[in-house]
This record gives structure tokens, C-alpha cells and sequence, in this order.
């Protein structure tokens, strides 16, 4: 880089919260974002996001969605939110969202 110069952050587009819903075809058009976090009390939760990416539509989390947990292992609560993520898409296949 130049002195003096600054690089300008990318920009990302997401697609427009009032564009037409597009339900998914195939698994391949969803993401899931599967994670864990600690609990003071002991015991790992699951952390889950699914979005599917013909629209951009957060499927989970939801308002009202209840917790993925807790387990004793990290590899549990993350293998159990993804299984959660794999069951959303299967509905959404099924019944899609819109």
C-alpha cells in the first residue's frame, strides 16, 4: 500500500428484506453455522444459524426457538446443533418457509 492511502472495506451485499421468498430446491441451498458456548452452571450448548441462500432467510434462530443442550462435550453440542440445522432444512424442503 501507498503511504497515505487506505483500502476501502469490501462491501457486502445481502439480499433486500422485502425481495421475494425462493424456497431451496436441495440441501446445497442452505448454509448452517454450527458452534458451542460454555454455560456457568457446566454443560456446553449448541449455537445454530441456518440460512437459506436463494434469498438470504434466517431460518434459525427463531424467536420462541429453544435451546440446543447442554452436553458434556464440546463435539456433542456442536454434533447436536448441526444435527437441529439438518432437520430445519429438511422441513423447509419439505414445506418451505415463505
Amino acid at each position: 500500500m501507498k503511504q497515505g492511502s487506505s483500502r476501502r472495506p469490501k462491501l457486502v451485499l445481502y439480499p433486500a428484506r422485502n425481495a421475494s421468498p425462493i424456497p431451496g430446491s436441495s440441501p446445497a441451498d442452505y448454509q448452517i453455522y454450527a458452534s458451542y458456548y460454555g454455560s456457568a452452571g457446566g454443560g456446553f450448548f449448541g449455537k445454530l444459524k441456518v440460512v437459506r441462500q436463494t434469498d438470504g432467510r434466517l431460518l434459525y434462530p427463531y424467536d420462541g426457538s429453544d435451546t440446543i443442550g447442554p452436553f458434556a462435550t464440546t463435539a456433542q453440542a456442536v454434533a447436536a446443533a448441526r444435527a437441529r440445522g439438518e432437520e430445519i432444512i429438511n422441513g423447509d424442503l419439505l414445506s418451505p418457509e415463505l
